[in-house]
């Protein structure tokens, strides 16, 4: 399992954002994201169309986004936060501050 915290550069509120995003990606019949539960206001859970496992979101503080990446095959683990930073780079690259990794 890794914990992400994801940090904006500006102060803008990230989780929002990026759950706007993700849909639009979707709606357009593009992307590798799946919203694999009902919208909730503070959570969401997306998985990979490719790699098993999930990725789990909770807004943090203001400007924070809590992430928890896991699976029960630590490859795809690997893959599924490769993903998940590629995916963060090129959608919002010059809107975060900093991305910190924590194992377990």
């Amino acid at each position: 399992m890794k914990l992400l915290q994801v940090l904006s550069r500006d102060g803008s509120r990230l989780y929002g954002a990026m759950i706007r995003k993700q849909a639009e990606i979707r709606r357009n019949g593009r992307g590798t994201f799946l919203r694999a539960r009902a919208r909730k206001r503070n959570a969401a859970r997306w998985t990979h169309v490719r790699y098993k496992g999930s990725i789990n979101f909770e807004p943090g503080s203001s400007e924070a986004v809590e992430i928890v990446v896991q699976s029960p095959d630590r490859g795809d683990e690997a893959r599924l936060l490769s993903s998940l930073l590629g995916w963060l780079d090129r959608h919002f690259g010059k809107q975060l501050s900093s991305i910190k990794i924590e194992y377990r």
